[in-house]
This record gives C-alpha cells, sequence and structure tokens, in this order.
C-alpha cells in the first residue's frame, strides 16, 4: 500500500520537540524525508539519527532569515526538491498586563512568532513556485482565533498567522500552491508544560492538567493530534483545501468547556409574545 506522503520532502521548523517532532516522525512514517530545522541542536541532531536516511538536521533560528533560507535551501539540496514547509517553531513570550509588556518583549515574541512564519512562507515559495506545486503548513492556535485564550502578543501574532495564510493562500493557489493553518488549543508539549507548571520536562504531568480541562471528556490534547492534521493536510487527501484554519482543540472555540452547556438539559418550548400555540 502506498504511503501518503510517499516520494515527497518536508521541511519543519522548531521539529527537534512538541509538535515539530510528532509531526517529523510522522511523515517519515508516512513516506516523506524531512529537514529537521531547531536552535535545539543535540535534540535535532539526535532525532534526525534516529530517523535515519530519511532525516538530516540543520540548525535554524526562526528570527533568521538566512537560516531559514538555508533550511530551504539543504532540503532540496539533500533530498531533491521540497513538498512540504511547515512554520511551527513558536514560544510563548511576554506575557502579563498590556500596560506592563515591554516593546523589547514585544518583538522578540512577533520575531519568532510572525516574523518566522513569514520568512518561511517566502522561502518555501520561491523553491515551490518553479514546480507549480507544494503545501505550506504554519502553526496558529486557538488564541489566533478567539479572545481570551493567551497571552496578548502571542494571540495578536497567531492571528496574523491566519490572516497571513489566507491572504497567501490567495496568492500561490495560482501557482499550484496550497496554505493552510492548524489552530492547536493547549497541547501536551514541553512549551505548554513550561507555561502551565514552569518546567519544560513536565509533559507527562500537565497531561493531567489537560485532561481536567479538555472539552471532551478524559481526553488531553497529543502532539500527535496536530501531527495528524499536519499529514492530512500535507498530503494530496488535502489536494482542495486552501487557506482553512482548521482548529484542533477539542471544541474549545466552538464554546464546549468542561462545563455542560445551557442547553443540554429539558426546558419548554419557547415561543413569542402573543402566541399561545405550542408544536408537539
Amino acid at each position: 500500500m502506498t504511503k501518503r506522503l510517499e516520494g515527497k520532502v518536508a521541511a519543519i521548523t522548531g521539529a527537534a520537540s512538541g509538535i515539530g517532532e510528532a509531526t517529523a516522525r510522522r511523515f517519515v512514517e508516512e513516506g516523506a524525508r524531512v529537514m529537521i530545522g531547531d536552535i535545539q541542536e543535540d535534540a535535532g541532531q539526535a532525532l534526525a539519527e534516529e530517523l535515519g536516511d530519511a532525516a538530516a538536521f540543520r540548525r535554524c533560528d526562526v528570527t533568521a532569515e538566512a537560516d531559514i533560507a538555508t533550511l530551504v535551501d539543504d532540503a532540496v539540496a539533500t533530498f531533491g526538491h521540497l513538498d512540504i514547509m511547515m512554520n511551527n517553531a513558536g514560544i510563548v513570550g511576554a506575557r502579563g498586563p498590556i500596560a506592563q509588556t515591554s516593546l523589547d518583549e514585544y518583538d522578540a515574541t512577533m520575531n519568532v512568532l510572525l516574523r518566522g512564519t513569514f520568512i518561511g512562507m517566502k522561502h518555501a515559495a520561491r523553491v515551490m513556485q518553479p514546480r507549480g506545486t507544494g503545501s505550506i503548513i504554519s502553526l496558529s492556535s486557538t488564541a489566533g482565533v478567539q479572545g481570551g485564550l493567551g497571552p496578548h502578543v502571542y494571540a495578536a501574532a497567531k492571528h496574523a498567522v491566519v490572516g497571513l495564510t489566507k491572504n497567501v493562500a490567495a496568492e500561490l493557489c495560482r501557482s499550484g500552491i496550497r496554505v493552510n493553518c492548524i489552530a492547536p488549543g493547549s497541547t501536551a508539549t514541553p512549551m505548554v508544560a513550561k507555561a502551565h507548571l514552569d518546567d519544560h520536562q513536565a509533559v507527562g504531568d500537565v497531561i493531567g492538567r489537560l485532561t481536567e480541562i479538555s472539552p471532551i471528556k478524559g481526553r488531553p490534547a497529543l502532539a500527535i493530534d496536530v501531527a495528524n492534521v499536519a499529514l492530512f493536510l500535507a498530503s494530496d487527501e488535502a489536494g482542495n483545501v486552501n487557506g482553512h484554519c482548521l482548529a484542533v482543540d477539542g471544541g474549545l472555540t466552538t464554546g464546549s468547556s468542561t462545563n455542560d452547556p445551557p442547553y443540554s438539559s429539558p426546558l419548554p418550548f419557547m415561543r413569542e409574545a402573543g402566541r399561545s400555540d405550542v408544536p408537539t
């Protein structure tokens, strides 16, 4: 049976841990070759060695355009071409009240989350357009589609990723390139473990916390959940999906929560004023 990404080549930023690592593993399982980009050199190199000939590692700081350009060019040089670009690298960044957030914190957060995504799209387009095919996938967040779900600057950057995705999708579709993004909720990754428990290593412990707050009873959000959605968007199965932001949040952004919704208990029909008939 043909694997879903057989013959395809991907470059993934922030791929040494968390969602990026899970996606790199999933892509390789489905036949892709993957260029792993990250500033975590030891972890990135170890992952590439574990995945064997199907993967290679390059140090990549997404705030530096030269690093992303090199990641893309090395993917082409090593594996022959580039079919999939996943802009995944991220940080939580600036936190706290807006009146106490410095511009340095603002810039540092935006540089990773938005500037890095923009650069990734730019250089992916550079090598994909001549071939007339490709899939660009970026990471937004539930904080990028609904207010009140993340720190101010993080939310602003993730909203911007959605807008950038839609705009670039409208351009690059004419070159046969699809551009989409994913909006995960709080997912069991080192970054979320740090945010919740102040410990990057406490991924196992944070699963319990995420289980408690998940809209789907007893089902925490895992990195593999996002990786599987990335796999779909990267594959030919999503050949007509473009400019879309796909939430992977257990229904959080629909209004679902751990509390029962107000319409879940039997209630009498409410008619408008002046009418006495009631449907049966």
